[in-house]
């Protein structure tokens, strides 16, 4: 008889069933925050150079606190959101047409708040996939709409983007037995964790594609600003594009708002509907005094603009010295990600280590060297370093960019 509590039989099939916490395997997150204790237990004197993290490493500017702080006194700002304040709503679409240039938006039926975009990305599957039902997927990706997807009994099809097609997915590769049960197709650019950022090439064609086989299109744009060249590039800049899907946007990233919770749903009225109504039997708004912050935020894209700038220094700086050890590290054009080939070796005076994944690189780094990077492994070996290490001012960030030029340099890499 299990000496389990009766609770153990109930959990849903979908978290593990009866076996739910009782899975031994490690996420890697979780493997590189024990390295990273190992490491610190054994060499409390170094510091770690943290390029692990995927947020930024300031706070939100002034501005936007002193927004914060008027609103959150304000008798009206209270109460339950639901769907949304208007200046918020009026404030995105006037930001959809200043940054990209995407116009006629309507607040009222063609925007709507997230509380962040990953609640967005877990709502979104509830409004359209049924058991058995497809969802494509670029891999490696950011997989919260495909694990909701699976919840509700939808399968996942993982299209991978390689560097040889500049991490883009190739589309005409989806098998026809895929498109005939497919609902939706998911993808994310700028892209987290390649850096790669969409053509408007690639985004017409995503458009005609999704028409010709009757697909929804999810552009999660949690990166769309922060670009480093260019202009700034929306899905919705694209004839045709509201006609097939949504994008998707966030604060966190662009205005050093990762805790606030903040972004919004644009595109589709229909499907910004049915959103709003999965949303609304789902959460009861956003604090109405953090959507007058996250209005004041989007009243101001110079606060993104200065952002980028920082991280673009950054990159410059990374670029040059992982080159310079012998990675083949190329500058992306936006994100705060550089995602670059794991070597296959390192040698120091004879000893040489080997690498069959990215992990192992990424494993190897921390315990030995310190310096924690988020490895992936699902199109070829890589890790990705982010520029969103702790420093105070350009200085600072070259010093730190040299301590890993030093740390690293006693080696010889092989690729």
């Amino acid at each position: 008889m299990s000496e389990d509590p009766y609770i153990q039989q109930l959990f849903a099939k979908r978290i593990g069933g009866s076996r739910f916490g009782k899975d031994t395997s490690i996420y890697k997150f979780e493997k590189i925050k024990r390295a990273k204790q190992a490491a610190k237990a054994e060499r409390p004197e170094t510091p770690i150079i943290d390029m692990g993290v995927g947020e930024p490493d300031e706070m939100a500017f002034p501005e936007i606190v002193k927004a914060l702080q008027s609103a959150v006194i304000k008798p009206e700002n209270r109460g339950y959101a639901d769907n949304g304040g208007n200046r918020f709503k009026t404030s995105a679409a006037k930001w959809m047409k200043d940054v990209f240039g995407v116009e006629g938006l309507d607040p009222e039926s063609e925007i709507v708040h997230s509380i962040g975009s990953k609640a967005a990305l877990s709502i979104l599957p509830k409004c359209f996939i049924n058991s058995g039902d497809v969802v494509i997927m670029t891999s490696p990706g950011y997989p919260v709409f495909g694990t909701h997807a699976k919840y509700l009994g939808g399968e996942v099809y993982n299209l991978p983007i390689t560097e040889e097609n500049q991490f883009l997915p190739q589309l005409e590769t989806i098998p026809e037995n895929i498109l005939a049960r497919a609902k939706a197709i998911v993808v994310n650019y700028p892209n987290n964790p390649t850096g790669a950022s969409a053509t408007r090439i690639f985004f017409e064609n995503l458009v005609a594609f999704a028409k010709t086989n009757e697909l929804i299109v999810i552009q999660d744009a949690a990166y769309s600003a922060l670009i480093f060249e260019g202009e700034p590039l929306s899905f919705l800049q694209i004839p045709g594009a509201k006609d097939v899907g949504v994008e998707l946007h966030s604060h966190s990233k662009g205005f050093n708002m990762t805790g606030w919770r903040i972004g919004f749903v644009v595109g589709n009225p229909l499907i910004v509907k049915a959103y709003a109504t999965v949303k609304d039997n789902s959460d009861s708004g956003q604090f109405l005094a953090i959507q007058e912050a996250g209005a004041t935020a989007l009243e101001n894209p110079w606060i993104t603009e200065k952002i980028a700038t920082k991280y673009s220094r950054r990159m410059d700086f990374l670029v040059k010295a992982l080159n310079e050890l012998g990675f083949l590290a190329s500058k992306p054009k936006g994100s705060f990600f550089l995602y670059t080939r794991a070597p296959k070796a390192a040698t120091v005076n004879d000893n040489r280590t080997e690498f069959e994944t990215g992990e192992d690189f990424s494993q190897w780094l921390i315990r030995n060297e310190l310096i924690s990077t988020v490895p992936w492994d699902d199109a070829g070996s890589f890790v990705r370093f982010s520029v969103t290490f702790e420093a105070d001012g350009e200085e600072n960030e070259r010093q730190i960019v040299d301590e890993i030029r030093r740390r690293l340099g006693k080696y010889n890499f092989d690729f």
